[in-house]
């Protein structure tokens, strides 16, 4: 369930996090947030009345988030990102603006990396983004079969050096 070696750099938390517009970005979700790297940077973007829903399925982490992260606009939750429509649903949210996913798609087996990426699909609205980290271009493929427009950009500044996908919508899935 951990596919990090050490926290992640600011330096890849900035190219996470480099093409959301903060400014209209009203639903956020993260996906595997680990010790909360990505969460507290986007907390300090997000508007005044954004919801972020957090899904981290490592019972100590979200332990230590939900201690750590007073904030009411974060839900987190401790379940599985393949569920994401239902807490949309439970939280009273139609649609994703952005997903941030940590979760590491390569160490998945193929059905559960593909419900994970076909659920993080239908969350999000027309015009939504899915931006995920990876340390190889092992997921390339499989992030194309379901993401439209997907561009890669690279980080040495981590470790280890990480990939980010920025991934549109499109009209599949």
């Amino acid at each position: 369930m951990v596919g990090a070696m050490a926290p992640s750099s600011r330096f890849l938390a900035q190219k996470m996090l480099a093409n959301i517009d903060f400014n209209e970005a009203k639903v956020i979700i993260e996906l595997g947030p680990g010790t909360g790297v990505f969460t507290d940077k986007i907390l300090e973007k997000m508007l005044p009345d954004a919801v972020l829903l957090v899904f981290e399925l490592n019972e100590n982490f979200c332990n230590q988030l939900q201690k750590r992260i007073t904030d009411d606009r974060v839900h987190i939750i401790y379940d599985s990102a393949e569920k994401i429509e239902h807490y949309l649903s439970e939280y009273n949210l139609d649609k994703a603006d952005v997903v941030v996913s940590s979760l590491p798609l390569a160490n998945f087996p193929q059905d559960i990396r593909d419900s994970v990426l076909k659920a993080s699909h239908n969350s999000l609205k027309p015009i939504g983004k899915y931006i995920q980290f990876q340390y190889s271009l092992q997921s390339k493929k499989h992030i194309k079969k379901v993401f439209d427009g997907v561009s890669i950009d690279f980080t040495p500044l981590n470790f280890p050096p990480a990939f980010v996908y920025t991934c549109n919508k499109g009209d599949r899935g």
